[in-house]
């Protein structure tokens, strides 16, 4: 990370303090995810030539290790805001390297196969998509994966007793849109009520870069 003048959103200020601190332990309890596993398998699946990833917002680490189970020869990054959360991703064993810090401040020294969000965009200040896109979009030499909560006109949700800081939209669409040089590969939505591998209500988006 470089020093930044960028002032902080009320979005990143809460994540990075004891509002993200106590989404650990709640995040702590629901491990380990079995259907987090079969969820990365599906998508992986319809990827090829994956060596390296590197994941944004991981928190403690939970879908970076459903990735390690699936595919513990590949190289795993982290870029996470909260600084306890990037303490523990450390801790962890696995991955190759751990940037403590917003990752609209990131500034990739180096390209990775896939780079991923799932259930971090929809934390974000509105304003910041723009950036995050182009963000994820330098980081990546190949695909970009979007997991988010999807609504076809942008949306504001409460959430744990909080206004602005849970929005809905076409998360995909947006990026496909600002970078034409990607095309989506597949798509499909997590469900609650699945038989098997229930997990939360979100869409997700594969894109690959085709001017490589």
């Amino acid at each position: 990370m470089s020093e930044t003048n960028r002032t902080q959103s009320e979005q990143e200020a809460l994540w990075a303090g004891n509002f993200g601190d106590d989404y650990i332990q709640r995040n702590d309890r629901n491990n380990p995810r079995w259907n987090s596993v079969a969820f990365f398998a599906r998508i992986l699946s319809r990827t090829s030539g994956v060596r390296s990833i590197l994941e944004f917002g991981p928190n403690v680490g939970s879908n970076l290790d459903s990735i390690h189970r699936l595919l513990p020869q590949v190289e795993l990054h982290a870029v996470e805001i909260n600084p306890t959360a990037a303490e523990r991703l450390r801790g962890l064993g696995f991955l190759a390297e751990v940037h403590q810090g917003s990752a609209l401040d990131f500034h990739p020294a180096r390209a990775y196969d896939l780079t991923f969000t799932k259930g971090v965009l929809i934390h974000m200040n509105p304003d910041d998509l723009p950036s995050m896109y182009d963000v994820m979009h330098a980081a990546s030499s190949r695909y970009i994966l979007l997991a988010e909560y999807y609504n076809p006109t942008p949306v504001a949700v409460p959430y744990r007793g909080h206004d602005n800081q849970l929005f809905k939209r076409d998360f995909a669409g947006e990026f496909l849109d600002r970078h034409p040089d990607t095309l989506l590969v597949d798509y499909g939505f997590a469900y609650r009520r699945d038989n098997t591998f229930p997990m939360d209500d979100f869409t997700w988006f594969l894109m690959e870069k085709v001017g490589r």
